[in-house]
């Protein structure tokens, strides 16, 4: 059955729910995630993988099972984007006969073997898929909700255009046997309540992902899972490595159900023209770019249909002047449109990634210990689009977000003069901003900008109200004009966070500039 679609137009709030007051099972309403009481669910998830040879969930040589469930808890996600390769269920030596141990001794991984023995010695003789469901019961009782994503056919890493199961019809990828293994895959964990989700098929690519095999095939992937477990999320992919599902704004996709239905969509710096971030004024290239995605894929959030960024994610040492760029206009985006998502990735290093043996995933929250957090700047910018701004039986507040450090902009009362500065969002109040007055309110008090730069901006009770633009192709600039029309811009200072006026960054078309210090997102 076709799902009508609508277009809509929101204003962004912000809340915040308790992870494990969801009510199982959830279904969509409108383009909301909601719970049995139909009050929204925001999925923050974090992707771990389980898709690679030996096809067990990547760390558990280096931490317990329950060690590393409880620090994505304390990392602030509710979610795992749990991957898994669809051998596992049409092999039936991979998942039942081979056991934890024997596939890291097949690939001589015994150090990786003995490191599981040490810290996961209840996995260690179990066969594969029994390990699996292991994970997914220990991330359970840890209050972790999963989604289950077919990221490939056969044990190994993905994605690229050559590989044997890119597309529908590739020598690895058989739809028929793709849908029986979804199919079993749905029914096996049908009576496990925390398994919200099954995601059919990872990153559809190649020469012939053409949109008329998406229709003919993925439909049958849906009605399988959905045949199978009627309660889970049925989360479909685009093509063009889940960048583009552009070609469902004139073909409807019919299927028997309507309220489990989930579109899904990938977006990485590399996502787009090579080298874009760095050859172009990073305002411009923001603005274009989200155009684009919003084109190839956020256009489904205003037809009534959810939409979940399943993969996003950058080198998190810094060192990547495309990656950081790129994260600042994508959170940005993520907070508009208060999407679902899963960042790549949790993991700390792989056990075998292309012949190589522990190699570091730089992508990755944790570190190669599997104990600590990479970077906890980078941990900071996602924590504040973990909670929900708005939908379905949430509560109010509008924010103004540092897309840049994942802070909002509040009142300082340290002063005798009350200013602006940067904090946790959870702890700013509430603020208002209209574009056509111009007058920033932060809890009954507007701005009072100085008439000089450098200087901290002021908050006032309504006499000396400063009017503010919104420049740039972003509009993330919060502009204005002092006495001697000096054009400035509020920024920050990084050595206390307050909010400062200084000159407006990067509104020429000087690619080596970086205007991250001065955007602020109005929610």
């Amino acid at each position: 059955m076709a799902r009508s679609i609508c277009l809509c137009i929101f204003l962004l709030f912000i809340t915040w729910i308790p992870i494990l007051s969801t009510s199982f099972p959830l279904s969509t309403k409108t383009r909301w995630i909601v719970d049995e009481k139909g009050q929204r669910v925001k999925l923050a998830c974090v992707n771990w993988p389980a898709h690679l040879q030996p096809a067990v969930a990547e760390g558990l040589s280096k931490q317990p099972l329950d060690s590393i469930s409880k620090k994505i808890v304390s990392m602030g996600f509710n979610c795992v984007r749990l991957t898994w390769p669809l051998d596992l269920m049409t092999n039936d030596t991979l998942a039942r006969k081979i056991t934890v141990k024997q596939s890291f001794e097949s690939l001589n991984l015994f150090d990786d073997a003995l490191g599981i023995q040490i810290h996961n010695p209840k996995i260690l003789n179990l066969p594969i898929f029994n390990a699996f469901q292991e994970v997914v019961s220990n991330l359970g009782q840890n209050g972790l909700m999963v989604i289950l994503d077919n990221h490939l056919t056969y044990p190994g890493w993905c994605c690229s255009d050559n590989d044997l199961d890119a597309f529908f019809g590739y020598p690895n990828f058989d739809p028929v046997i793709w849908a029986k293994g979804l199919g079993k895959m749905a029914t096996l964990f049908r009576n496990v309540t925390n398994v919200i989700g099954m995601s059919l098929r990872n990153e559809p690519r190649g020469t012939r992902d053409y949109p008329d095999l998406w229709f003919r095939f993925m439909p049958k992937g849906a009605e399988a899972v959905h045949a199978a477990n009627p309660e889970v999320l049925v989360i479909l992919s685009g093509i063009d490595f889940d960048t583009n599902l552009s070609f469902l704004r004139d073909r409807f996709f019919n299927v028997s159900f309507t309220d489990k239905l989930v579109f899904e969509q990938h977006w990485y710096s590399f996502s787009h023209e090579g080298g874009a971030w760095v050859k172009h004024n990073s305002n411009d290239i923001c603005a274009k770019i989200i155009g684009e995605v919003n084109h190839n894929g956020g256009f489904l959030l205003d037809r009534g249909f959810p939409l979940i960024l399943s993969e996003f994610g950058t080198d998190e040492r810094g060192v990547d002047v495309s990656g950081n760029r790129y994260m600042n206009c994508l959170v940005a985006w993520a907070a508009e449109k208060d999407l679902d998502w899963a960042v790549w990735a949790l993991t700390g290093d792989y056990y075998l990634r292309t012949g190589t043996k522990h190699m570091v995933e730089t992508y990755g929250v944790l570190d190669a210990t599997w104990k600590n957090v990479r970077n906890s700047t980078y941990l900071q910018k996602l924590s504040e689009i973990q909670h929900p701004f708005r939908g379905p039986g949430l509560q109010e507040k509008k924010i103004i977000l540092h897309p840049h450090t994942g802070l909002c902009v509040t009142n300082n009362h340290s002063g005798n003069v009350p200013t602006l500065r940067l904090e946790l969002c959870t702890k700013s109040e509430p603020s208002t901003f209209n574009p056509k007055e111009g007058i920033l309110w932060i809890n009954k008090m507007c701005v009072e900008t100085p008439d000089v730069a450098g200087q901290k901006v002021k908050l006032g009770v309504g006499t000396k109200c400063s009017k503010l633009g919104q420049i740039s192709a972003t509009k993330m600039h919060l502009s204005f004009k002092t006495s001697n029309g000096l054009l400035l811009c509020l920024d920050v200072d990084e050595r206390d966070n307050s909010i400062v006026a200084n000159p407006c960054k990067c509104l020429t078309k000087d690619a080596s500039c970086d205007p991250a210090s001065q955007w602020f997102k109005v929610l």
